[in-house]
């Protein structure tokens, strides 16, 4: 049922300026954290501070950093058909009155997200060792060639979440507080769920867990790319005169324009085709960048091998 969550997730990295909730949401994740995505799972393979490949004495941090509530408070398709205050009767207490609030889902997916004082802890000073982190990533310390590493992270004071599971999807909830009147209540620490139907995910944290990310990804140098891509098309295109002079065989050689492999195949192919010791430490900064995770690794949080 991962599937539900995605209408969130595209949402969050679209309103938070980049920002990417963990997968699941419940795990810590922290600056200097580095992980692959595989099968549609965050698998967090370890820390650069933790195991001491990059020198703590070189990187400076940035913390508390105010991010703007209003981009941390949003919705997809909800409506509020109540809000208002009604009356109850208590034995022991008599008459009492409470605020309360209807939010109805218009399908599998929607949801309502609340959070209050979002702020992030991130590199300051990035550009100063992000080469040496490659050589030490893909050449001295490790052999990697598909790796995202953790540069921001992004706590709340508290926040909640709920996603429907379809279009039935309706929650019902009230609180005793004098202040709200007809103003929000969802996400209030004091409101009780009444009533929740056809509800997949409702959460409510109030720790300041480091949910919420954003991270570098490791990529192929676009130069790099452009002259493997050439040279692989004009060699596709001698093909039909080799092939023809090379089979006993009477095959039909002459085919439609080569189409070249998208770009995260061009990746692995290029460093696949290099000759033994042509990528070496003296070399990786020639064939590795970092670029920013964006949607497309949002994605990837949902692909299933054999989908």
């Amino acid at each position: 049922m991962d599937d539900v969550f995605k209408r969130f997730y595209r949402s969050f990295y679209n309103r938070t300026n980049g920002f990417i909730p963990t997968k699941p949401l419940n795990q810590n994740i922290y600056p200097g954290d580095f992980f692959q995505i595989k099968n549609g799972e965050m698998i967090v393979l370890g820390n650069i501070f933790r195991k001491n490949i990059v020198n703590t004495d070189e990187v400076v941090f940035e913390n508390g950093i105010q991010l703007n509530p209003s981009n941390w408070n949003f919705s997809e398709g909800v409506t509020k058909p109540y809000s208002g205050r009604d009356s109850g009767h208590n034995p022991i207490e008599g008459d009492f009155e409470f605020s309360k609030q209807v939010l109805a889902f218009d399908g599998f997916g929607s949801f309502f997200f609340k959070s209050s004082t979002p702020e992030s802890v991130k590199f300051a000073n990035w550009g100063d060792f992000k080469q040496e982190l490659i050589i030490k990533m893909t050449q001295t310390y490790y052999s990697f060639r598909e790796l995202y590493i953790v540069t921001e992270s992004a706590t709340a004071k508290d926040w909640t979440l709920a996603i429907a599971g379809s279009d039935k999807a309706e929650l019902e909830i009230a609180t005793e507080s004098e202040n709200f009147g007809l103003v929000d209540i969802f996400g209030d620490s004091n409101a009780k769920t009444i009533q929740a139907r056809e509800i997949e995910f409702y959460h409510r944290e109030d720790k300041k867990k480091p949910s919420f990310f954003k991270a570098k990804k490791l990529i192929i140098q676009q130069e790099k790319l452009d002259v493997f891509i050439s040279q692989l098309i004009a060699e596709r295109t001698q093909v039909p005169t080799w092939a023809e002079n090379f089979y006993e065989y009477d095959f039909y050689h002459l085919g439609g324009p080569y189409s070249p492999p998208n770009t995260s195949n061009a990746q692995a192919s290029l460093l696949d085709m290099l000759q033994a010791n042509q990528l070496n430490p003296n070399t990786a900064l020639q064939y590795f960048s970092w670029t920013n995770a964006n949607l497309d690794d949002v994605e990837k949080l949902f692909e299933r091998y054999g989908n």
